[in-house]
């Protein structure tokens, strides 16, 4: 198979954006889905996350980009936790610590989008940026 065969074939089945294991996937009448629960909830957070910042478009600032940082701390634990075999995780909790960390992941990357990633480090920010 050539490289841009096996690259289609992984695309399509979802593998180069998720392990897509079916053990760890919800799955539709039998089938699993090709992205894993944690994904799931990481691609729906996220998404979410930039409908509500439409709907209410309020400021950017550090302070919400440190809560961005740590709203994704609960998805780290729960992988590293689990890659690491100290437990066994779910996909119930799979996909919410997903869907937490997915809403971190959207404004942190709003974040730096808006604010820039010197301004975020190294300059004290003096107003707030909005979406629009």
């Amino acid at each position: 198979m050539s490289s841009k065969g096996f690259f289609r074939e992984k695309f399509f089945k979802g593998h180069i954006i998720c392990h897509g294991c079916p053990e760890r996937s919800f799955k539709i009448k039998g089938h699993p889905l090709p992205v894993c629960a944690r994904c799931t909830g990481l691609y729906l957070g996220s998404f979410s996350y930039i409908i509500i910042l439409l709907i209410f478009n309020w400021g950017f600032n550090l302070t919400l980009f440190l809560a961005g940082l740590l709203l994704i701390i609960p998805t780290l634990c729960d992988g590293i936790t689990q890659y690491f075999t100290l437990r066994e995780s779910n996909n119930r909790l799979r996909f919410i610590t997903g869907i937490i960390g997915g809403v971190g992941l959207g404004i942190i990357i709003t974040s730096i989008r808006f604010l820039g990633i010197m301004e975020i480090f190294f300059i004290e920010i003096k107003h707030d940026y909005y979406f629009f």
